[in-house]
């Protein structure tokens, strides 16, 4: 059940970020400048993506109560494949050879990945030291990530910017199940909760962050990077947070299960070479100032 919900929430991610990065596109304001940020507030196709993205939030946090954060992470990951036909038909992304193995590379990597290392679900109450040195860790490499990625232009500030959004989202999927198993004392304990507050600002970043990284232009590295990082942090934060494991039976079947994992990191590495779509076939056309 966990995993098919996975599965449902891919497609609600995938179509979100192509119809939020055709919103983007559409606003007059450049990517270093914040006001976009207000600005695709006013970009009826951002809204309808921002919706879909909001509906794929749900569905994850459903699996993530019913199945292994790394499970239901590697399944999500799978929103990159599915959003490159959707890229080409809204915002007119190439795809080519290189964008097509690097789809196939993924999609078998993941599927390998939870085949061979059939992960297993851990603790439901982390040590909240643990978590301490979690967020305190994924939020030192957002912020350097971040002044890196502004150094740049292009596929390089799209990997970059994506990478650092992946943070952010990997942390808000380690602790939205925490936060799921919370949801039923009432709103007094959620919102003296520490989850609630780190859910929030793990959000708010990755999802400035994953603007910006779309506002490229360059949708594959924007979202390769992206994905993979919020899979590989999600893998790391089940293990050494929840204590998950990636199988049940013994070394052999735990390398396997690295190895499809190092496939779909390589698939997501070609997709990140991905060529962007000439300046002229991003337009989207004239916009009324926000």
């Amino acid at each position: 059940m966990g995993e098919g919900l996975a599965i449902v929430a891919a497609i609600c991610f995938a179509a979100g970020t192509v119809l939020q990065q055709k919103g983007t596109l559409s606003t007059e304001a450049s990517g270093d400048d914040p006001r976009f940020l207000i600005q695709i507030l006013h970009r009826p196709v951002w809204l309808a993506g921002a919706v879909v993205q909001s509906a794929g939030w749900v569905l994850q946090a459903m699996a993530l109560d019913r199945a292994s954060l790394v499970a239901v992470q590697s399944i999500t990951a799978l929103s990159l494949v599915i959003a490159l036909p959707l890229g080409a038909m809204l915002t007119n992304q190439h795809i080519g050879g290189r964008e097509i193995a690097g789809a196939a590379l993924t999609t078998a990597g993941i599927v390998f990945f939870l085949s061979a290392g059939q992960p297993q679900g851990g603790t439901s109450s982390p040590a909240a030291g643990d978590w301490w040195s979690a967020c305190l860790l994924t939020f030192a490499l957002v912020g350097l990530l971040y002044l890196v990625g502004r150094r740049f232009t292009g596929a390089a500030k799209a990997l970059t910017l994506g990478a650092a959004a992946g943070l952010g989202y990997g942390l808000q999927a380690a602790v939205t199940k925490t936060f799921v198993t919370q949801v039923g004392s009432g709103v007094a304990a959620l919102l003296t909760s520490w989850s609630v507050w780190v859910l929030i600002v793990s959000a708010l970043t990755g999802f400035a962050l994953q603007q910006s990284s779309l506002k490229t232009g360059v949708l594959a590295p924007a979202m390769a990077s992206s994905n993979s990082v919020t899979l590989f942090t999600s893998v790391l934060l089940g293990i050494t947070v929840y204590g998950e494991t990636l199988s049940k039976s013994g070394a052999a079947r735990t390398g396997a299960s690295f190895a499809g994992l190092a496939l779909a990191i390589v698939g997501i590495a070609f997709l990140a070479g991905a060529a962007a779509p000439e300046p002229s076939a991003r337009s989207t056309g004239p916009s009324p100032v926000a």
